[in-house]
């Protein structure tokens, strides 16, 4: 019996240089990888850059309704963007001066204004939770516009605000990141890395993110690696495992004579491999 899905045709677009891709649908619009577009979002009317070209998916991928790719951007959209920078600063100004005044411990970070002018976001941090109902009452009776406050996290608020790692190259977040993935201790120590939080933490005060980049690398090749402490069968004799290098492939090796050298992995044969596996006689239940 076949089953037929349904097919919709997307297009990808992306609002910052590195922003997650949300799909929308072309309407009509022929929009190529790199034009600018006008597309219709829930916040009202936005622009951004078109990073995925017209495709069929199946309507079963999709998560939610797909919003309409109004029209390509023309220059008085790129001017009206830049007019509300100021209007932006303004909100900023005015949500630091209110939160002092109503002892809220927030962190303001950016603010950004929709295509029409209708609607701002202001993306702040804090510890906890933040009840900031009156703030929002204030700002709203005295900017005279829709005001929509969001909490990020550590990681976002990098993002947002830009920088350099500790590598001396922008942040990863802001570069080439479109989505955060999972970091653990195990990648550093996978990694043979200091434990010490200063030395594997980013400017957003969690583990790098580039932690994972080699991770499973490391994995694999430490896998071919003998344990520590383990006899060895070396060109120079027998020898007990010092440490391994995975990326060179190599052993380092105490020789009988204290001597520690360093030998490649294809050179070393340990033990185990050298004598024959012996077969299991499992007890016999009385």
């Amino acid at each position: 019996m076949l089953i037929f899905n349904n097919m919709s045709e997307v297009i990808g677009v992306r609002f910052k240089r590195a922003g997650k891709i949300y799909f929308f649908d072309p309407s009509g619009v022929t929009a190529n990888i790199g034009d600018w577009v006008i597309v219709e979002t829930g916040r009202g009317p936005e622009l951004g850059k078109a990073v995925i070209a017209p495709k069929q998916v199946l309507e079963s991928e999709l998560t939610e309704p797909l919003k309409p790719v109004l029209r390509k951007a023309v220059d008085d959209d790129f001017k009206k963007r830049d007019d509300f920078v100021a209007k932006e600063h303004e909100i900023l100004e005015n949500c630091i001066r209110i939160s002092k005044k109503l002892n809220l411990p927030m962190k303001f970070i950016t603010a950004e204004c929709n295509l029409d002018g209708t609607r701002i976001t202001v993306f702040f941090s804090a510890e906890g939770r933040v009840d900031f109902r009156d703030l929002l009452k204030e700002l709203t009776s005295t900017c005279k516009i829709r005001i929509e406050l969001r909490q990020v996290g550590p990681r976002d608020e990098a993002k947002l605000l830009g920088g350099h790692g500790k590598c001396g190259l922008p942040l990863c977040c802001t570069s080439f990141l479109s989505e955060f993935s999972p970091v653990s201790i195990r990648m550093a120590k996978e990694q043979d890395l200091p434990l010490n939080p200063t030395k594997i933490s980013g400017t957003c005060g969690r583990l790098l993110c580039c932690l994972s980049y080699e991770s499973s690398q490391y994995r694999t090749l430490k896998e071919k690696l003998p344990p520590v402490g383990q006899q060895v069968n070396t060109p120079m004799g027998t020898a007990t495992v010092v440490s391994g290098n995975p990326l060179k492939e190599t052993v380092s090796v105490k020789l009988e004579s204290e001597a520690v050298v360093e030998v490649p992995l294809e050179d070393i044969n340990s033990d185990k491999e050298k004598q024959p596996k012996q077969p299991r006689n499992p007890r016999r239940r009385r």
